[in-house]
This record gives C-alpha cells, structure tokens and sequence, in this order.
C-alpha cells in the first residue's frame, strides 16, 4: 500500500514518548493519533519516562522511528542521551524525532546530535507523518 511505506510489507512503527517531568501530553496524543490515522501503528509510552525506558520499549517493539514530544526545556540533554543510549542497545537504525517547545536555534545542534528532523509547534499532522516516511524510506535505501 503506497501510505505504508517501511521495511518489508508491514505498516511504519512508531513509539511516541514523553521522556523527563513534562507532564502535559496533549500534543504527543494528537500526533500519535494522526499518525495512526495515517497509516502508521502507533505504541504511546505515557508521560514521564526515563531514556531508559524509552529505549528499551523502542527494541522491545521493534520501533522505526522514536517520536519525542519535550516541553520542558531539556531537549538538549534529554534527546542526545537518548541517540547514545539506541546507539549503545544497537538500535542505530531506529529514527529519532522530536517536537514540542524547542528553539530554532537549538535544531543544528541536536541534528548533530542524531536527531533526524525537529517539528516545531504548529507543524501539521500531515507534514510530520509525511516526513516519517520519507525518513524510512532514505533509511530502507540505504539498508
């Protein structure tokens, strides 16, 4: 099906996380949601999760792409961590994403970092979930 663009025939698998104190989820449930709707299976994590965790629900699942939704002005130190800590679990083909509250000029440097796109607030559901799958599919190419 042309809307379900991955690995092999099966649907783009997505684990959306809250990582850290953040407590409002609202936006993360949108997303997830659309995504969903889209075509995509969708795994939500809750809120306040550790990297750990995250990381460890994303190889447990057999994820393509990690969805981090970050308000509270740790992206800087949440989501580097958690690249190193996919990378350490050998989990480097797992694309990690992320929005929420996050300053454009923070965006090179959490690129750098490994993280593959960074949706700023007011990014469509439709951009975000076209953007994933164009971000699996450079990866199935390159695989």
């Amino acid at each position: 099906m042309g809307d379900r663009i991955s690995a092999g025939s099966r649907p783009i698998r997505v684990l959306m996380a809250k990582v850290g104190l953040d407590g409002h989820d609202v936006g993360a449930r949108v997303v997830a949601r659309g995504l969903l709707e889209s075509g995509m299976e969708v795994i939500y994590t809750g809120i306040r999760r550790t990297p750990q965790q995250i990381v460890r629900t994303a190889v447990d699942e057999d994820v393509d792409v990690v969805g981090v939704s970050i308000l509270s002005g740790a992206h800087d130190v949440l989501l580097p961590r958690l690249r190193q800590l996919l990378d350490q679990a050998g989990a480097q083909s797992i694309i990690l994403i992320a929005g929420g509250v996050i300053p454009q000029e923070d965006i090179p440097e959490l690129t750098r970092q490994g993280v593959a796109r960074v949706f700023l607030s007011g990014t469509s559901i439709a951009e975000i979930a076209q953007a994933i799958k164009g971000l699996v599919a450079q990866k199935d190419a390159v695989s």
